[in-house]
């Protein structure tokens, strides 16, 4: 279903028509100056798509909690803490409610950590809440710069992350991220580029018309039109907007902006001799005066043996599990845990990542099901996923052959477990011997040329004879399990050369 929004008129007066069905999985970025009217477009935006789809606004100044009283949207007010954020952000994906996160109130630090906890909770959600929720973004830059600013190194590493998951990987979870920054310069280069669809508003700087004009695919020599642009005017470039390069001016929106610069207005009339009295004297209904809490002086640095000797009597605490497990019974447990191994063997990218990689994202989907971290220590996993990596069904884990297999692949490294357990599998089953390909992937490489030398340094150990008939068939035999396999060829038999009559 293509629905079209309307954001305004292009040059030619048509109405410009942006596909929310296309942004939802190309995401949008807009660039413009401070007063360019980048808040006005994402407050057009937000107000033609709020009957169509959630939102969640993140506010760093306020502007956009009047979308509460005409749109129905929550507003969050972020001091509430780290903790129950990512508790709301879960909510909000469960009960698919519009969101405005209000940031106003708390200082750069502040900002990024809440924003980085809550976009954690949108992103870390069972996958039966993963409903689509436009994501828009005000002040970009605040959040994933390129370098530190006001803001610590770890809560601008957090806030940098959660952006980044935002955009590279929200599509999947239904995120779809609208981002605004002030100057492309500022934003981190990672999160700019996963966007398809632009809108590029007023700039003056050389090097953001330079990069607005690349990432829109024009001349360098057409970046100067950036500098014309009136308030309220952008180009649009992408799927969900136009396969060209379309000016296009934003139309009215209803709600009230707050974050609107004042205008022009008459002084009060008033004598010298009073304005005095106001600045010197306190008045009746004067506001307390905030109390600055001085920063405390920082501790004097320890010497270099003293960091030493810390270092070698570090014993780290014991793990506490956050939540609570759900009573069970072990057959339970165990089928729970089976079936997410069985779901993170279903995601290619599976083989290629560290087994340590993948121990900590089975400990978080053991968490979100309520399992616990415990169930299943790194040893145990480790052994657990080379059976996964295996691919042996139950018939063939119950056999007495398959217990004599993973007795010997214990006498192996752990990166070759599965690449044996495979090979074992293939003989119990009397199928062909596996190509060099299969069991570089089974390995984990791309590499043919890596699984034979593996195939070497299993023979070396005793545990494989690989022989080869005078057909060029290939069967690998287990000696101390007394199986192998079918003959099969190590390599796709190649055509090139034959007559065509004998190609199969």
């Amino acid at each position: 279903m293509t629905t079209g929004i309307d954001m305004g008129l292009t040059q030619g007066g048509q109405p410009a028509l942006l596909d929310l069905a296309e942004l939802l999985a190309t995401r949008l970025l807009v660039q413009g100056n401070s007063g360019s009217g980048k808040s006005h477009l994402l407050r057009r935006l937000l107000e033609q798509s709020a009957p169509l789809v959630q939102q969640a606004v993140i506010d760093p100044e306020g502007d956009f909690v009047s979308l509460a009283g005409q749109f129905g949207h929550v507003v969050v007010d972020a001091a509430c803490g780290e903790a129950e954020l990512q508790r709301i952000a879960v909510r909000v994906r469960q009960h698919r409610v519009s969101i405005v996160l209000n940031l106003e109130n708390l200082d750069a630090d502040e900002q990024l950590r809440a924003t980085a906890a809550f976009l954690g909770g949108l992103f870390d959600v069972d996958r039966s809440m993963w409903f689509p929720i436009l994501v828009v973004v005000d002040e970009a830059q605040l959040f994933a710069p390129v370098m530190a600013g006001e803001a610590s190194d770890e809560a601008r590493r957090l806030s940098l992350g959660a952006m980044t998951n935002l955009m590279c990987r929200g599509r999947k979870r239904g995120l779809a991220g609208v981002i605004a920054t002030q100057r492309l310069a500022k934003l981190a280069k990672n999160v700019a580029a996963e966007a398809s669809n632009f809108l590029m508003g007023r700039t003056f700087l050389d090097i953001d018309m330079q990069r607005a004009s690349d990432l829109l695919g024009m001349d360098r020599r057409q970046a100067e039109m950036f500098r014309d642009l009136e308030r309220g005017q952008f180009v649009a470039l992408g799927p969900a907007l136009s396969k060209r390069p379309l000016p296009l001016r934003i139309g009215a929106v209803s709600s009230v902006d707050r974050g609107s610069a004042p205008g022009l207005m008459p002084l009060p009339e008033q004598a010298p001799e009073d304005a005095s009295k106001l600045i010197f004297e306190a008045g009746e209904n004067e506001p307390p005066v905030t109390s600055w809490v001085p920063r405390p002086t920082p501790r004097p640095r320890p010497a270099a043996n003293e960091v030493l000797r810390q270092i070698e009597s570090y014993r780290p605490a014991p793990i506490v599990e956050p939540e609570s497990e759900i009573p069970m019974e072990p057959e339970e447990r165990e089928a729970i845990m089976t079936e997410i191994l069985r779901d993170l063997m279903e995601d290619p990218e599976t083989r290629t990542r560290q087994v340590a990689v993948v121990y900590q994202d089975f400990t978080v989907r053991c968490r979100m099901r309520r399992v616990g971290q415990s169930s299943l220590s790194l040893d145990d996993f480790r052994r657990r996923l080379a059976v996964a990596r295996a691919g042996a069904s139950e018939d063939i884990t119950a056999s007495h052959a398959w217990q004599v297999s993973l007795d010997a692949a214990a006498t192996l490294p752990d990166d070759l477990q599965s690449l044996f357990l495979y090979i074992a599998r293939t003989a119990i089953e009397g199928a062909p011997a596996p190509t060099d390909a299969e069991l570089a992937e089974v390995y984990g490489s791309h590499s043919p040329g890596r699984a034979r030398r593996v195939l070497g340094y299993i023979e070396e150990r005793g545990l494989l004879v690989c022989h080869v008939d005078f057909r060029g068939q290939r069967t690998l035999a287990l000696p101390t399990i007394g199986i192998e396999t079918a003959p099969g060829m190590a390599q796709p038999r190649s055509t090139k050369g034959m007559p065509r009559g004998l190609r199969a």
